[in-house]
């Protein structure tokens, strides 16, 4: 059994800054790409940022030069540090992973972020 676990989320104000952590925990071979998606409500989910097995990343245009995504491979974990926050930025943030020789990836329970104004 693969397990997620998302950890800080919270409330914070605009220009604010957070970092989300995303462990992953079980029976892993490989974790290959980790992903970070978020889902405000009333909207779909989208993809904030993604990192490759080899600490390559990519960013959404709306993030992109203001959050950062590592990743820890020792520890299984991704994470994503979010600075100058917008309240835009609100919404439940996922983690996602890809682990090697399994069909599906893996998702996180979530955490909320708010950004007020």
């Amino acid at each position: 059994q693969v397990q997620l676990v998302e950890s800080g989320g919270g409330l914070v104000q605009a220009g604010g800054s957070l970092r989300l952590s995303c462990a992953v925990s079980g029976s892993i071979s490989r974790i290959n790409n980790m992903r970070w998606y978020r889902q405000a409500p009333g909207k779909q989910r989208e993809l904030v940022a993604t990192i490759t097995s080899g600490g390559t990343p990519n960013y959404a245009d709306s993030v992109k030069g203001r959050f950062t995504i590592s990743r820890d491979n020792a520890k299984n974990t991704v994470y994503l540090k979010m600075n100058s926050l917008k309240p835009e930025d609100t919404a439940v943030y996922y983690c996602n992973a890809e682990i090697l020789f399994r069909a599906s990836s893996y998702w996180g329970q979530g955490t909320q972020v708010t950004v007020s104004s």
